[in-house]
This record gives structure tokens, C-alpha cells and sequence, in this order.
């Protein structure tokens, strides 16, 4: 059946402000655009757009689902504004969890907070005595009661492990904090086995996914599989919510601690709904707990240059890994010695198969740097959102000398470096619209500021051209998604106005009416 979509503005992204009259869509592909006139008479199904505005498919780059589901359903820290209404959230969920359940916190940010104080680990203890883990905003830093440490068999002798760091105050005791790889400790003991387990993580995704759908976000490209006991428990959940719905386009990237075991056993996808991705790689923390790394010491830590997950020799040994199976990999690097440390791999063993590795966030370069990842098949996962996450007081820790090259997204894109745009949900909002803002205003909507590294700010188009071509290339499909072009799938996010129309600040205001996946209508707010 042909099913031909008119009557709105209907934006190519093929070249700036282009736009065709009528989209003819068979079999979840686009069959040919141009005049309702002609294309009507080959229809079967037509679609009023009623004045709404048609993009190609939004595609989230980076993300991580079923946290984006575990976010609707916990505990959310992210509006206190001091240790102290954090500490009160708390209390009050401590009353409503039962006594055998642990209780988890997201989204606490002591940068937010008016007395920028932590709470320690005495003041959850006397709060609850049952497990409490409650995760800071960029999910590098933890912060638990004495029972979640025991869990994690962590006692005042323990050690740091590699890559992370157990917390301690300044006579030496464990004040509460894990920081990256230390977070392992308490996360592992958490039970994560049985049907219940995978139908719990299936709800989740559930949860994620209409959330996702109902911003017009088509498809995301998450990382999911090392985090919730064997691999084949979020992978079987993933088969049971988007292979029956086939509603959704999702994109695994796969963890390098569970990469092999997967092509060994032949893990089993469902293409064009579920697909493999890159092998994906740590190698540095985050900036807001000071452990992402620096070629040189944070600004407001003289001592700290932030730290590597693994050594050098280790990282080296993991993209071989990679390699060997002609993969590319996908690598979180937030600060510019991780970044040299990245590049000085990958050129010595380059991607193959015509294939693109993916530098994830790059949120602190220098212009070497930049100059040396023009050269290479790389695609950069941007998140522009972080921009007004973390300024103004990134500012302070990181010092005016380095902000030329810091989040510094319309310098990679003059490079010539591809870029596609993400959230790193739970991290920032999923909504892709304020992700395109802040890629515009570099600030926040409603801030009465010209927009940190104004001179970074991108146009509309190039910020949505990040959430579909961008996100195309990264997974080298830019000559099938990311543009409404005849053979390309019919991927479609609509919105009620027009994202390249008015205001930045009438753009956020947009919402979206429609989500078109393969062709079919999987999200309509008019049916809600």
C-alpha cells in the first residue's frame, strides 16, 4: 500500500530551507517525492499534515534507554537546590520504600547547590539503615549508606580500585562517594538475575520508549548491554519490546567487557529495528566530579589531572580486540588527554570495512587535536546540552585558557568533522529540542546572557542536521536515513511549527504531533 503525507511544510534537510510539497512512502521507504498533484494519483493511503511541519527522523546519537526508563521511576535529585533539600527528598522517599527494596536516588548535582556541599554517607545512615545509592547527574559519581558499601564488601581497609576511587573525607574516612570504575563495587551486588529481572528491565524500556517517541525521536543509538547482569538480559528485553512493536529504531553499542563473549556466542539482532553496533569504550570520568582527564591539573584542584579507566597498554589492547573482528569503536572521552591518549590508537590501527569510529563527547580539545581527528574516519557524538548543564562554574574548574577549545562543536563542524547529537539521557533532558538550543544559544531557555562561547553557537540547521544526518553517519547509513529523499526510510519526526520559524524561544515550545517509524504512525498526540 502507497501512503502519500501533504499538506505542511516537509524539510528535506538535504540542503538548507529545501522542502518538497508531497512524500509517497511504500513498504517503510520513501518511493518519491514532489507535487501532491502527481503523487496523489499513485496513492492508496493520503495523510493531511494539517499545517504541521515534517522533518526527517530524530535520532538521539548517544543515550542510554533503560537508565532513561529507571529516571521515570526513581527517585529525582535533580531540582535540589542545597544538601540539604537533597537530604529532605530522601527522607521522604525513605517513608515510602519498603524495607526490603533498596533505594535509589538520580540526578543530584552539588554545583547546583547553594552551599555546594555533598551530604556524607553519616547523614544517610541515619536516614536509612536499608541500602540507599543515589547517582550524581553525569553517572560517574555515586553516593551510598554504610549498607550499600557492605553490599559491596567496601570497609573502611578497602582499596581503590583501577579507574575509580573510593571516597574519603580529609581524616580518611569513607565519606559516601564511589567515583567511576569504585561504583562497579556496590552496582555488581545488586541482584540482576531470573524472568522477574529481564520483565522488570522490558517495563522499563517500555517506559523509555514512548517517552521518546512522544518527542519524535524515531530511533537512538544507546548503550545498554553491560549494566544489568548477562548481556542477554537488556538484549532480550530489547527483542520483546521493539521486535513485537518494530515501533522503534535502536542502535546497541556494545560494551568491550561484553564484546567478545557477544561475537562468540553470535548474539542475535533484528535489523532494521535492533542493530549492532561499535564496541564501546571508557576511557575517562567527568568533569563535575573532577575525574575526567586533563593534560593539565584542573583549575580549582592544583594536584588533580582527573583520571584514565584503563592504562594505555590496556586501551591499546581493547581497540586491537575491536579490530580483530573489523569493528569500529565508540569511545567516551570527555578531557583532552583522553582524547590524545584515543588518537594515538586509533592511528596506529586505523577503522577498516569503510567504517567510522565514534569519539563520544569531546568536551575539552585542544586545536592539535582537532587538526589531528580532521584526518581520521571518526564521527563525534556531541551533547550540546551539556553546555548549559555545566557552565557557568566548568568555568572555574577548568580556567579561561582552555574554554577556546572547550565544547567547542562549530569548530569541529568548520574542521570538516562530522558530529551528530545526542542527549546522554538520563544525563541531560531527552527532549531533542532543547538540545537544539542549546547548540544555538548556548545557554539555557530564559537566560538573559548572550550564551557561553557564543562564538561556538550553531545555526538551526546545522543543529538539526546533528539529530538526522549527523546521526546517520555515525552509523555510516547517511545514504538511507537522515534526509526525505526518494529510497531513504520513511523515518519521520512532525512537529506543530516550524523549528526554522520565529524564535529560539518559540522553537522549544514545539511539540511534537507525530512519530513516523518505517512508515507507520507509532506516536500521535491527537489520539492521546
Amino acid at each position: 500500500m502507497k501512503q502519500l503525507w501533504y499538506g505542511g511544510t516537509i524539510y528535506t534537510m538535504e540542503k538548507e530551507h529545501e522542502t518538497v510539497e508531497a512524500v509517497l512512502v511504500e513498504d517503510g521507504k520513501i518511493a518519491e517525492t514532489g507535487s501532491y498533484a502527481l503523487l496523489s494519483k499513485q496513492a492508496d493511503d493520503i495523510i493531511d499534515l494539517k499545517g504541521a511541519v515534517m522533518y526527517p527522523g530524530f535520532v538521539d546519537s548517544h543515550l542510554h534507554m533503560i537508565y532513561q526508563g529507571q529516571k521515570l521511576t526513581r527517585l529525582n535529585l535533580s531540582e535540589a537546590k542545597s544538601s540539604e533539600e537533597m537530604l529532605t527528598m530522601v527522607k521522604d522517599a525513605a517513608r515510602k520504600t519498603p524495607a526490603d527494596q533498596w533505594l535509589f536516588g538520580e540526578g543530584w548535582n552539588e554545583n547546583n547547590f547553594s552551599d555546594k556541599r555533598i551530604p556524607t554517607i553519616d547523614q544517610l545512615d541515619s536516614i536509612r539503615k536499608e541500602p540507599v545509592l543515589l547517582t550524581r547527574v553525569c553517572h560517574h559519581v555515586a553516593l551510598g549508606n554504610s549498607t550499600a558499601f557492605a553490599a559491596g564488601n567496601i570497609s573502611e581497609s578497602s582499596l581503590s580500585p583501577a579507574g575509580g576511587e573510593i571516597g574519603r573525607d580529609k581524616n580518611g574516612k569513607l565519606n559516601g562517594l564511589l567515583f567511576d570504575q569504585a561504583m562497579n563495587l556496590v552496582t555488581d551486588a545488586i541482584p540482576k538475575e531470573g524472568e522477574a529481572y529481564i520483565e522488570s528491565l522490558t517495563e522499563l524500556l517500555h517506559l523509555a520508549i514512548d517517552d521518546l517517541l512522544s518527542y519524535g525521536l524515531t530511533g537512538g543509538h544507546t548503550e545498554d548491554l553491560h549494566y544489568f547482569g548477562h548481556y542477554m538480559n537488556p538484549l532480550t528485553a530489547f527483542h520483546r519490546v521493539i521486535s513485537e512493536k518494530q515501533h522503534f529504531k535502536v542502535h546497541l553499542l556494545r560494551h568491550h567487557a561484553v564484546f567478545e563473549e557477544m561475537m562468540q556466542e553470535n548474539a542475535k539482532f533484528a535489523e532494521p529495528f535492533i542493530e549492532a553496533g561499535a564496541m564501546k569504550i571508557f576511557v575517562d570520568g567527568a568533569l563535575g566530579g573532577a575525574t575526567a582527564a586533563l593534560s593539565e591539573p584542573y583549575k580549582d584542584q592544583p594536584t588533580n589531572k582527573g583520571l584514565f579507566i584503563h592504562t594505555d597498554k590496556e586501551f591499546e589492547q581493547i581497540v586491537k580486540v575491536a579490530r580483530e573482528h573489523n569493528e569500529a569503536i565508540a569511545v567516551h572521552i570527555i578531557g583532552d588527554a583522553a582524547a590524545e591518549l584515543v588518537l594515538n590508537v586509533i592511528e596506529k590501527y586505523p577503522v577498516v570495512n569503510e567504517k567510522r569510529d565514534r569519539l563520544i563527547h569531546c568536551c575539552v580539545l585542544r586545536k592539535d587535536l582537532i587538526e589531528r581527528m580532521s584526518h581520521l574516519p571518526i564521527v563525534v557524538d556531541v551533547q550540546p546540552a551539556f553546555v548549559s548543564s555545566d557552565f557557568p562554574w566548568v568555568k572555574d574548574r577548568l580556567g579561561k585558557s582552555r574554554l577556546n577549545y572547550s565544547y567547542a562543536w562549530k569548530t569541529l563542524l568548520d574542521q570538516g568533522i562530522m558530529c551528530a547529537a545526542g542527549t546522554d539521557a538520563p544525563i541531560e533532558d531527552i527532549n531533542p529540542l532543547l538540545t537544539i538550543y542549546a547548540a544555538i544559544e548556548r545557554k539555557r531557555p530564559g537566560e538573559k546572557h548572550d550564551g557561553y562561547i557564543h562564538e561556538q553557537k550553531l545555526t538551526r540547521f546545522e543543529a538539526i542536521r546533528m539529530y538526522t544526518i549527523g546521526s546517520a553517519e555515525a552509523i555510516c547509513k547517511e545514504h538511507e536515513r537522515g534526509m526525505i529523499k526518494m529510497g531513504y526510510d520513511a523515518d519521520f519526526s512532525i512537529f506543530d511549527r516550524d523549528l526554522f520559524a520565529g524564535t529560539p524561544e518559540d522553537m522549544v515550545k514545539a511539540n511534537a504531533v507525530k512519530t513516523v517509524v518505517a512508515g507507520r504512525i507509532v506516536f500521535d498526540r491527537t489520539k492521546e
